[in-house]
C-alpha cells in the first residue's frame, strides 16, 4: 500500500512540475496537482505513522 501511493506521490509530481514548467506555478492545474500531492503526502505520512505504531 505505501509503495503504491509512493508511486502516486512521484507521478503526481512530476506532472505538477510539467505543468508549472509549461504553464506557470499559478495555473489552475498547477494548482490541482500541487493540493493532490498535498492530499497524497498527507495520506501516505498517515498510513507510515500506523505502521510503525503496529511494528513498536
Amino acid at each position: 500500500m505505501l509503495e503504491s501511493i509512493l508511486k502516486r506521490v512521484e507521478y503526481t509530481r512530476e506532472k505538477m512540475i510539467q505543468s508549472a514548467t509549461e504553464k506557470g506555478v499559478s495555473n489552475l492545474e498547477t494548482i490541482r496537482l500541487s493540493e493532490e500531492l498535498d492530499q497524497l503526502l498527507n495520506e501516505f505520512q498517515h498510513l507510515e505513522n500506523i505502521v510503525m505504531n503496529v511494528l513498536e
